[in-house]
């Protein structure tokens, strides 16, 4: 099974678009941006059977967001989203290979996992992270979505200190409420940071998610494949910063969302 989007015209803007691939070879770039970017940039282990790409199962299931330069067309950033609808037929969500979701799972209304979210390197300082996130809430809004979930990646750093140092800031500034914990397979080393490391900075994606009103949902777990500590993010669509969203969609800019309607087949 394959899941896209509907052949629309993506909205572009001056610098850069946002849309839903709508055919197999948009994915397969999403694919080999997510090659680049975490295998070859930042030397994770992936489990590919193909080489120079990203590929699991879940990609089947899943609608993938992409951001392009206008002028190239090149992707140069993208996230997959995984609708309850196809985490059901497919049987599991992707984080419960890190976490058991308990309550997670049984959360009343839409539920919208995001993951293998990427940005090229000579992008990163610049609105491509605005854009796509103005992609994903515009697919909260036509889907009706209520939660959105997903792993953020901390570094581990020397015994898992840095992971620590920034889940000792989590843990007073956003950390959800008990019964929304999710327990980590593989929890970390270390749960505490040394003094000199507690200034470490959150990281942009993780920023992200909290500057949106997102809580983080207990302890991470170990992600040794990718050298990193996997943190479960749950955002109520409820209780959205608005401020904070406006400041995504103004970053964006009113051509480069994606508006189009939610005709999404799977075929």
């Amino acid at each position: 099974m394959a899941v896209y989007a509907s052949a629309l015209p993506a909205k572009r803007g001056e610098r850069l678009s946002v849309e839903l691939a709508a055919r197999a070879e948009t994915i397969r770039e999403a694919q080999a941006l997510r090659y680049r970017v975490f295998g070859q940039e930042l030397g994770a282990k992936l489990k590919t059977a193909q080489s120079g790409l990203d590929l699991d199962e879940f990609d089947d299931y899943c609608h993938h967001l992409v951001v392009r330069e206008t002028k190239t067309g090149q992707i140069v950033g993208c996230t997959r989203l995984l609708h309850d609808i196809n985490a059901r037929r497919l049987g599991r969500w992707y984080s419960e290979s890190e976490f058991d979701l308990g309550s997670i799972r049984n959360l009343p209304g839409r539920l919208l996992e995001v993951g293998r979210t990427c940005i090229s390197a000579e992008c990163r300082h610049g609105s491509a992270i605005a854009v796509l996130w103005s992609g994903i809430a515009s697919y909260i809004h036509l889907h009706g979505i209520d939660y959105l979930f997903g792993c953020a990646s901390v570094p581990l750093g020397d015994q898992d200190h840095l992971a620590a140092a920034v889940m000792s800031r989590l843990r007073h500034q956003a950390m959800a409420t008990q019964h929304l914990h999710v327990t980590p397979r593989s929890p970390l080393f270390n749960s505490q940071a040394p003094d000199n490391l507690l200034d470490t900075p959150i990281p942009a994606l993780l920023k992200a998610y909290i500057r949106l009103g997102a809580k983080a949902c207990g302890e991470p777990c170990r992600d040794p494949d990718f050298n990193v500590a996997d943190v479960l993010m749950l955002l109520d669509v409820d209780q959205l910063n608005p401020t904070y969203t406006r400041h995504f969609l103004d970053r964006a800019g009113p051509n480069s969302m994606y508006r189009g309607p939610a005709h999404l087949n799977s075929a």
